[in-house]
């Protein structure tokens, strides 16, 4: 009786001091129930005194008294607070007569909602090594982690069985962790991770959250996952670190996720990184570092994805994946797998990025290292488009011989940049190198563009590999860049150093505007038609500088064909032929300067058509050797072809001048030559004109054509006069 009057005497004087709203009853079970004040009708006791009942709304609660430490009153609130304490948990729930029914056994807590009210957080705090959070609402919530750890050892540590919308805010200032067991217990409903929610989740705060998974996923959610703020950190996961069905969005904060299976995944939806920082680390085999079963779109942020195993991917959607912005960095270092197909295999490449539909790159900037072998920069099922930002790829593994599906031995190689349809470079900078063998730089299926008359961009390409052999006499080789379809740079600056081919097409080369430089290659440039409209064009090859040919070899016309029709053309070849076509060259303009090779048979120019000069400069050095040929006779400008039985030292100007005094040509070959073939619209028929070997000009020289100046000292050698519209003379 004297707590029962103690409770009554509290009530009234509370009620009597403090104009508050609600009515904390206090349970020796460690729960707290609140209660409106104005909801509340009535509070008695039974008639031995045993049983406190409150008359509250519709609902008549009933305590035994003994379970009552105390009454208190207070503002109103709804904020349910849960604070785990080892083996037990004490709950402040001021909404329990409003919808919101906690239920504890032992440090596992359950929660059913059905208060309407929009705003219900539930504040969670302390620690066990056997607990749980579970909730089942009927509206959104707010769940606010302020500094809790739970270890549930036979499943979820927070199971969220709610199709609504959980906003979880991490708490600033607090450290927060959440584990799951390596075993479940048997459940009807779905508890796919530690973190599980069937709705949306949505993390906000400056607060800490670490997850470790011993058996599934890390975070899941059967709807979709957003991230605002905070530090998140999946320590290990058995499966995925990040799940989400519908997509993933990330616009801030921090993650940091390593993971056996995906590092994050999106099963149905797309993914969407605006911001924050995300960090993954997958050493198993087969996964991904981010994947999208739609489309990926990164517009900030900073990205660092490290992936190891075999037939990994760094970055994979299926549909189109864009990158937009943001600072992006892909390390992979697992190799390629062959996967039995048919009568052989089919390799599955590790790539840093796998689309398998249309990637673009519009101002991110990428930075992506492969080791392993046969490994992926870039690769798309179709197009590949750069519109701006940087791209940085270094590739490192090795390539090989394989069987293909219908029996044929076929190779695999690492590519930086790879596509199925065609690839767009139009503005940013592009720099790609491959030092393994077999290694490329930029391999289309379809056509390769750079640049177009907007844009312009910087290329680097850089292939140090060796060659080696597939089959028969065929050789996976080096190439800087191998296109299908035709290749067409329209502006920027390219540069290539390759150990194979610079550019080769199975189409065509088109060069409209740019300043294309190839420092080191086999053969500079290789299609059946190439074409030069305007631009710089310098070209370094062992064989061929310019090789148009439809790959039939011989000696015949084969229909292929060499355009010059502009710009500023320097080709140095010291074992091949620099001008070379197995069909036609014809010349309109611009300015060609050849050096030609060491020694014969090997000559400065070799067509196997006609050669056909109608406007521009061209002079060639060459060898001796009775393949050495000039324009042909059916130009419309005039050539000469000059030969001698002896060399002339590299490096000794050969000159030419008019009767008069002036110049045509002052020429500098960097190799011991024996022949000198120039055209140009200076030459005209019925003059002459006097060769001179070595002497000096004080002009501009660029490439080893001298401008302007005056030339003096050198070697009086022949005279000769134009007579038809290719003169051939001695010197």
């Amino acid at each position: 009786m004297k707590r029962n009057l103690l409770l009554l005497f509290c009530l009234i004087i509370s009620v009597a001091l403090f104009a508050q709203e609600k009515m904390y009853i206090h349970k020796s079970d460690k729960i707290t129930l609140g209660a409106l004040i104005s909801a509340t009708d009535s509070m008695y006791f039974s008639a031995d005194g045993s049983t406190a009942y409150f008359s509250i709304e519709n609902t008549l609660a009933q305590y035994p008294v003994s379970e009552i430490d105390s009454i208190s009153f207070g503002e109103n609130s709804n904020t349910i607070f849960v604070n785990y304490e080892g083996t037990s948990v004490s709950v402040i729930n001021p909404l329990a007569f409003d919808g919101v029914t906690v239920a504890v056994s032992g440090a596992d807590v359950t929660v059913i909602s059905t208060s309407e009210t929009n705003e219900v957080n539930y504040s969670l705090s302390g620690t066990t090594s056997d607990g749980l959070f579970k909730v089942y609402s009927n509206y959104s919530f707010n769940l606010l982690l302020n500094g809790v750890n739970i270890t549930n050892a036979n499943g979820p540590a927070i199971n969220i069985q709610t199709t609504k919308k959980c906003s979880l805010i991490l708490n600033a200032g607090t450290i927060n962790s959440l584990t799951d067991g390596s075993a479940y217990a048997t459940s009807t409903e779905d508890q796919k991770s530690t973190l599980f929610s069937e709705g949306q989740l949505e993390f906000a705060g400056t607060g800490s959250l670490t997850v470790k998974s011993n058996l599934k996923h890390a975070i899941c959610s059967d709807d979709y996952i957003d991230i605002q703020g905070g530090t998140i950190t999946v320590s290990g996961a058995l499966k995925d670190g990040i799940h989400a069905n519908d997509y993933f969005t990330m616009s801030g904060g921090t993650l940091n996720v390593t993971a056996t299976s995906d590092g994050i995944d999106c099963e149905t939806g797309y993914i969407g990184i605006s911001g924050g920082s995300v960090t993954t680390v997958n050493t198993a085999a087969d996964v991904k570092g981010i994947s999208s079963d739609s489309t990926m779109v990164i517009s900030g942020g900073t990205i660092t994805v490290t992936v190891s195993g075999n037939q990994s991917k760094g970055l994979k959607s299926k549909q189109n994946m864009t990158l937009s912005g943001g600072s992006i960095t892909i390390n992979t270092s697992g190799s390629v797998v062959l996967v039995a197909s048919g009568s052989g295999y089919d390799p599955s490449y590790c790539s840093a990025i796998k689309c398998d539909s249309s990637f673009t790159v519009n101002g991110a900037n990428v930075i992506i290292k492969s080791t392993g072998i046969a490994g992926k920069g870039i690769s798309a099922d179709k197009n590949v488009i750069m519109q701006s930002g940087t791209i940085n790829i270094t590739t490192t593994g090795a390539g090989a011989k394989y069987t293909n599906s219908i029996g044929i031995v076929d190779s695999y190689n690492a590519t930086c940049i790879t596509a199925d349809g065609n690839i767009s470079l139009l503005g940013g900078s592009v720099t790609a190198s491959s030092t393994g063998i077999g290694g490329k730089g930029i391999s289309s299926d379809g056509t390769f563009t750079i640049g177009d008359a907007d844009n312009s961009l910087t290329v680097n390409i850089t292939t140090t590999g060796a060659k080696f052999l597939v089959s028969g006499s065929d050789y996976a080789e080096a190439k800087a860049v191998k296109s299908d379809g035709a290749v067409t740079i329209n502006n920027g600056a390219v540069a290539i150093s390759s150990a194979d081919d610079g550019i080769k097409s199975e189409t065509s080369i088109t060069i409209n505007n740019a300043t294309v430089s190839i420092i080191k290659s086999i053969e500079g440039m290789e299609a059946p038609f190439i074409t030069v409209n305007s631009g710089n064009i310098s070209i370094v090859a062992s064989d061929d500088s310019f090789n148009a040919t439809k790959g039939n070899g011989g000696e015949t016309n084969d229909g292929s064909c060499l355009y010059l029709f502009g710009g500023n053309i320097v080709l140095n070849s010291s074992a091949g032929d620099p001008l070379d076509s197995n069909g036609n060259i014809v010349m309109t303009g611009g300015t060609v300067i050849v050096h030609g090779p060491q020694s014969s048979p090997e000559v400065g120019m070799d067509y196997n058509g006609a050669c056909n000069v109608s406007g521009g400069l061209l002079v060639i050095s060459g060898t001796n050797s009775n393949m050495t040929q000039a324009p042909s006779t059916t130009s419309v400008q005039y050539s000469v072809k000059a030969t001698t039985s002896s060399s002339v030292a590299a490096g000794t100007l050969y000159h030419i001048q008019d009767a008069s005094g002036n110049d045509l040509v002052t020429f500098k070959p960097m190799r011991s030559y024996y022949s000198i073939v120039f055209s140009s619209s200076s030459l005209k028929s019925g003059s002459t004109y006097t060769i001179y070997t070595g002497g000096t000009s004080t002009g501009t020289n660029t490439n080893g054509l001298y401008a302007g100046g005056t030339y003096s000292g050198g070697t009086f050698k022949k005279s000769f006069t134009v007579s038809g519209k290719v003169t051939n003379t001695t010197f």
